[in-house]
């Protein structure tokens, strides 16, 4: 999954966020930032969502159950992985990988795992805190490796 996938996506289901919550169109456009012609056009699918907007969406409407749908259990995670490539160390509780997360390896004190939703790869450790995220298999094979050493 990459930028232009989660855009995408999200776009597709921005109307059914907004239902979700309740708002007008002018007010999530308010809230977004956007102009309400510019939400008309993405939520009729006539023009994506730019990044900055998906990127607010999934802070701002990260427990929504639409958006958790098309991203899984961490839209935020979702996002901040895709922009840095990987993030590192980032301590964050995490629900321990029960949905969304298939293992991949698993060592004495940290679990490799791939998102099913959006395929890439973190790390967490034995409590369940999110060390390490990224798209790339090699390098979190190669970080999982350094960690169980």
């Amino acid at each position: 999954m990459d930028k232009h996938d989660v855009r995408k996506q999200v776009s597709e289901k921005i109307k059914l966020i907004r239902v979700e919550h309740g708002y007008t169109q002018d007010r999530m456009a308010e809230i977004l930032g956007l102009s309400k012609k510019t939400l008309v056009q993405i939520e009729k699918q006539r023009t994506l969502a730019g990044w900055t907007t998906v990127v607010a969406v999934c802070a701002l409407f990260q427990e929504s159950d639409v958006l958790k749908g098309v991203l899984g259990d961490a839209p935020v995670e979702i996002v901040e992985t895709i922009a840095h490539e990987q993030v590192e160390t980032q301590g964050k509780k995490t629900l321990g990988g029960k949905v969304w997360w298939q293992t991949i390896a698993e060592g004495e004190n940290y679990i490799l795992q791939q998102n099913l939703i959006s395929q890439h790869y973190r790390i967490i450790d034995s409590e369940d805190f999110r060390m390490f995220s990224t798209i790339n298999r090699t390098e979190a094979e190669i970080r999982f490796e350094e960690l169980v050493k």
